[in-house]
């Protein structure tokens, strides 16, 4: 399948650390809570509301419980300044129908799935991508950046584009031309602000290569 020698391919791919931002940090950031104890609050189970982030959150473990010394750890250390892009449950779902071509009724048969058709490696390498490290960029200064570019933990870009400051309307504009880029989730934006580590809630998940 065309879809997952191309994802499988990610694992060959370095790691960059450097984030390279167009964008500035934002201030007064000081607490060290993880983005991976916010993000395992609700029960650290999976469950039946499509629209939080159950599935982003086994993934990380999965990739962790296969791949300990894995940069996804880095999610677990609060005391690293990052920003996430966090897809909920329901845009892991519309991935695994790209990826298999069937729909899953449940969390962990989405997870299941999408990790059965690209391994634990490339499920790794599609986490980086969404992690941009070395800056707490919070909503406000997300929607002051139109057009600025973000260098990933995967080594890819992603870019900023604001359609509505008056409506908190951003896009993050992927390396996958031929599908709908995400839109960040304003329910979900600045989650675990005033630490190091903050996340904001987008729509689909972004693709580091053209599906």
């Amino acid at each position: 399948m065309k879809i997952r020698r191309t994802l499988s391919a990610l694992c060959a791919a370095a790691v960059a650390a450097g984030a390279g931002l167009a964008l500035a940090p934002a201030a007064n950031a000081a607490g060290t809570t993880s983005l991976a104890s916010v993000l395992a609050s609700d029960g650290d189970t999976f469950d039946r509301n499509w629209y939080d982030f159950d599935i982003v959150d086994q993934a990380v473990a999965t990739v962790l419980a296969a791949k300990p010394g894995s940069p996804v750890a880095v999610l677990a250390d609060g005391t690293v300044p990052l920003t996430a892009f966090i897809p909920n449950d329901r845009a892991f779902q519309v991935l695994a129908k790209d990826l298999t071509h069937r729909w899953y009724g449940s969390e962990q048969e989405v997870l299941t799935a999408i990790a059965g058709a690209v391994g634990v490696d490339a499920v790794e390498q599609v986490l980086l991508y969404h992690v941009v490290p070395g800056a707490t960029i919070d909503s406000a200064t997300a929607l002051a950046s139109s057009g600025a570019s973000l260098t990933t933990a995967q080594g890819g870009a992603i870019k900023v584009k604001v359609w509505s400051k008056r409506y908190a309307l951003v896009q993050l504009k992927d390396q996958d031309r031929s599908d709908l880029d995400p839109f960040l989730v304003r329910s979900k934006l600045d989650l675990n602000a005033g630490n190091a580590q903050i996340a904001h809630g987008i729509s689909l998940v972004l693709r580091p290569i053209d599906l």
